[in-house]
């Protein structure tokens, strides 16, 4: 702890006089020595764009402006915004939008982002991933410190607890894995939660809506058989049970699985016995 006064975060705080705000979930990165582990795990390039967000105090911003054509920093807290322009001043390459990432238009960003890479707020992690899979079909990468319970759900495997609609969402486009776990003492203040280092790579195509929809009903009652989850969707037809379960058979599953037990790649195949 002694080596925490001088790190560019921490000074920053104070120059600045910022409090970091619960309601929105801060925790910022006060740990530089982290900096090259998240530029090593996201195989940073000179030609890379990178969509980062939560900007926070701009540290990694900084970071990553050194090294690759351009960052997008999306930061939501407009009290962040004197220490924020502070750090990026410096850098040419860099944009700043002061918006919520779970309403901004991703496809409007110019570049276009290839690797997204960020202290991810916990509150909207999961959901920032999986918007940009969606919406940045050029991100190849994504590196991302996330609460671990987040990061241990996108890399879930079938039959497990933690495997869900958004596992299989993540998995259907990337290869999914947890990093490594990251120490809470590199935040300030220190969350009263674990986190870790996720990161994803591109395999192929985001899945198309009526395959997501699929999937998020299948999940939406994941103590029932998954046709009798189908079966309570709200826009469920009539005999949506019985094509279920006739559909689960036609891929060599039981009428009555479970949402979990399905692999990603089953979930496609079930799409298509459905039609």
């Amino acid at each position: 702890m002694s080596e925490l006064p001088v790190q560019p975060s921490l000074r920053r705080l104070k120059a600045f006089g910022v409090r970091p705000n619960r309601e929105l979930g801060q925790n910022f990165l006060i740990d530089s020595n982290l900096l090259d582990v998240i530029a090593r795990a996201a195989e940073l390039a000179p030609a890379d764009v990178v969509l980062e967000v939560g900007g926070g105090l701009g540290v990694l911003s900084e970071h990553l402006a050194e090294r690759v054509a351009h960052v997008h920093v999306v930061e939501v807290d407009r009290g962040l915004e004197p220490p924020l322009r502070d750090a990026l001043a410096p850098y040419a390459n860099t944009t700043l939008h002061f918006a919520d990432a779970v309403r901004l238009d991703l496809a409007a960003l110019q570049p276009a982002p290839t690797k997204v890479v960020a202290n991810l707020p916990y509150g909207v992690a999961a959901t920032v991933i999986l918007r940009t899979i969606e919406e940045l079909p050029g991100v190849s990468t994504w590196v991302a410190m996330v609460q671990r319970e987040v990061g241990e759900r996108l890399a879930a495997a079938p039959g497990t607890r933690a495997y869900g609609a958004p596992s299989v969402l993540a998995q259907l486009a990337c290869e999914v894995r947890v990093l490594r776990p990251v120490s809470r003492t590199v935040f300030f203040p220190v969350p009263n939660v674990d986190s870790v280092l996720v990161g994803l790579r591109r395999r192929g195509p985001a899945p198309g809506p009526g395959l997501r929809a699929l999937v998020q009903q299948g999940f939406a009652h994941r103590r029932k058989a998954l046709p009798r989850s189908l079966a309570l969707a709200p826009s469920a037809g009539p005999d949506v049970r019985e094509r279920a379960r006739a559909a689960l058979q036609a891929i060599g599953r039981a009428p009555d699985t479970r949402a979990e037990a399905l692999a990603p790649a089953e979930w496609v195949a079930l799409q298509e016995a459905l039609r």
